[in-house]
């Protein structure tokens, strides 16, 4: 079968014939590839950035963010049955730490993970792929045009959901968790995939959503943006740190942009009691800034949070296929049009190294969808 290479710490990426993955254990599952979602991750790593081949191998397959259709499946599998639909996760836990021994290996404690298609494992962009029935998420039929946006959607699932569990926690006595973003102001930074995903959740659960980005307000994710009922800031033209003066307090910011300064900038827009999730990671050529004593003082005196998150546990990903079918029923125009270009695996470098303001996901297409 046909798959894409990368040889880490270079540039060099080419369509290889590999051969092609077989059941060997009865909790496997060999899913039939339909598509395969590109983000900054792939991007980076073609570039020459990180990436880890498996161990004794010099070649990784590429691709995390997979979605098909099962092609069989071992004798002990009970989930799903040959003809469903699905996605694998993307994080192998250590199988040390009390994190990954509870299906948690987005936090594992040890840092002896394996990541499909990053880090110590071949990933998903070949023709099929075969592993356990415990790291596939099922995904109804009704939204198989846009199950390959399950992962980079779980990854907004998971900062959002424990944001609200670190303000459950500590504001048990004043507010329902669930309510808490109700009418609150959400900024969220960065409106590409991911950014536009979480504003879906957040617009889901009531929240006031601003997005912030560069683009022009005419174009296409600021209008989407807007189709859901948020508004739009242009980072060119508003500061940064006079963004909390131009809208109000804001209680939840979400940053998806990874960029340092600004992710630092951003802090100083957060209000009382407020919680800023930074799932952004920052390239190590970017800028960086150091925290001021100001903004140490602020979290201190108005009670904030400063959250990382990355990855995403299996109860996330369940979480994202919920929140896609939401988010469909209610914004079916919207959420299709996240999906800006399908392009076929023979022409990958397209996918790769081309893309232009309007693009939010360009997806490399391995099997048709029948009609």
């Amino acid at each position: 079968m046909k798959a894409i290479n990368l040889v880490p710490g270079t540039k060099s990426v080419s369509l290889e014939e590999i051969s092609e993955p077989q059941i060997t254990a009865g909790d496997e599952v060999k899913i039939k590839v339909w598509e395969v979602g590109i983000c900054g991750t792939d991007r980076e790593e073609t570039s020459g950035g990180r990436a880890t081949a498996p161990a004794g191998q010099k070649k990784l397959v590429i691709g995390h963010e997979m979605f098909g259709q099962v092609e069989m499946v071992g004798k002990m599998v009970k989930k799903v049955k040959p003809g469903d639909f699905g996605v694998f996760m993307v994080r192998r836990g250590c199988g040390q730490c009390a994190a990954c021994q509870n299906r948690r290996s987005d936090i594992c404690y040890t840092g002896n993970y394996t990541e499909r298609g990053i880090h110590g494992a071949d990933g998903f962009q070949a023709e099929y792929v075969v592993d356990k029935e415990e790291y596939l998420v099922k995904v109804p039929e009704k939204i198989r045009h846009i199950g390959v946006l399950t992962e980079p959607m779980s990854v907004a699932a998971k900062a959002i959901d424990e944001a609200l569990c670190l303000q459950k926690a500590r504001l048990k006595e004043i507010m329902d968790q669930e309510k808490w973003l109700k009418g609150k102001k959400a900024l969220v930074a960065g409106i590409g995939a991911i950014g536009l995903l979480a504003a879906f959740i957040l617009r889901l659960k009531g929240a006031e959503v601003i997005g912030l980005d560069i683009v022009p307000e005419d174009s296409l994710r600021p209008q989407l943006l807007k189709q859901i009922g948020g508004t739009y800031i242009n980072g060119k033209e508003t500061k940064t740190l006079a963004i909390d003066k131009e809208i109000g307090q804001i209680d939840f910011i979400f940053e998806a942009t990874g960029i340092a300064e600004l992710q630092l900038q951003l802090l100083e827009a957060l209000g009382i009691n407020g919680i800023y999730v930074a799932t952004g990671i920052p390239e190590g050529k970017r800028p960086v800034t150091n925290i001021s004593a100001d903004v140490m003082k602020q979290l201190v005196l108005k009670n904030q949070i400063l959250l990382g998150s990355v990855n995403a546990g299996y109860a996330h990903y369940e979480m994202a296929v919920e929140m896609l079918e939401q988010s469909y029923r209610k914004w079916p125009d919207v959420v299709n049009k996240l999906l800006t270009a399908r392009i076929p695996f023979t022409d990958f470098k397209t996918a790769l190294h081309q893309h232009d303001e309007n693009e939010i996901k360009v997806v490399i297409e391995w099997h048709k969808a029948k009609a």
